[in-house]
């Protein structure tokens, strides 16, 4: 399922506005997205939206990870991981 909408609300954009970007209708672009987007409609949404295409999928930014470090006498020492956003 797509996550357009989601990405809409969270980013306080209107359906109309990424449909006048697109030069289609606020009805065509809602049909668009609730039916079988084209990977060319797809990439605009997301080049629109400044996300990955992949974000219209899967939140990946939730999904990356973040290596923590202690310093010691002899630099950094890598001691764990922690998902980005979880704190």
């Amino acid at each position: 399922m797509l996550r357009i909408k989601e990405i809409l609300k969270e980013k306080k954009i209107k359906q109309s506005e990424i449909a006048d970007a697109m030069g289609i209708t606020q009805v065509g672009f809602n049909k668009m997205i609730n039916g079988n987007p084209t990977a060319e409609n797809l990439i605009k949404i997301s080049k629109i939206l400044d996300v990955d295409v992949r974000e219209l999928f899967i939140p990946t930014k939730e999904d990356e990870s973040e290596t923590i470090y202690v310093q010691t006498e002899n630099g950094l020492k890598p001691i764990g991981e922690i998902k980005k956003g979880s704190i």
